[in-house]
């Protein structure tokens, strides 16, 4: 879906708007289809627990997918409101994810397993979260409230990848 989603971003046809939450109805398809993306992604992996399936090739792309659809709604949130989705704070996620998947790859290679965090797992919910309402300008409540969940799931964000990095100091001390 995520292609789809891009392309919803660049078809002027679609920046109308819809008279339903200040949304363009490329902006309203583009939330749609993130909150459908999320939900099969929570779905295949509560199906692949509970029945077994798990793959090496799901264990690999599953996290990949995850962090492209964060990315990608991060990103066209930046571009609607930098003011309220700063570039500075994108970059944190960024950095964070790509700093957990190198020390990720590193566990692999050495045969050990990085279970998440309760810190990464909030992180994920606040950020998915903050997500929904922002891509939905904020249901048309009060705007402070998609800011607030978004500042605490960049906070967790922070916390999170601390202490990935430090709880895996050995792993990434063994590779240098």
């Amino acid at each position: 879906m995520i292609p789809v989603m891009i392309v919803m971003v660049y078809i002027d046809q679609l920046k109308e708007p819809i008279g339903f939450f200040q949304m363009s109805i490329g902006h309203f398809v583009f939330a749609i289809l993130f909150i459908i993306a999320s939900f099969t992604d929570f779905l295949d992996g509560y199906i692949a627990r509970k029945y077994n399936q798990i793959t090496t090739f799901g264990k690999f792309l599953d996290p990949i997918a995850d962090k492209v659809l964060v990315m990608v709604a991060l990103l066209y949130l930046m571009l609607l409101d930098p003011s309220r989705v700063p570039m500075w704070a994108v970059m944190i996620v960024i950095i964070r994810e790509f700093a957990v998947t190198g020390v990720r790859l590193l566990a692999v290679e050495k045969g050990k397993v990085i279970a998440a965090s309760p810190y990464g797992k909030a992180k994920t919910a606040s950020t998915m979260v903050a997500l929904i309402i922002l891509l939905f300008n904020d249901f048309g409540i009060t705007p402070w409230i998609g800011t607030v969940i978004f500042w605490i799931a960049i906070g967790l964000t922070i916390i999170s990848g601390l202490d990935y990095l430090i709880k895996n100091k050995a792993i990434i001390l063994e590779s240098i």
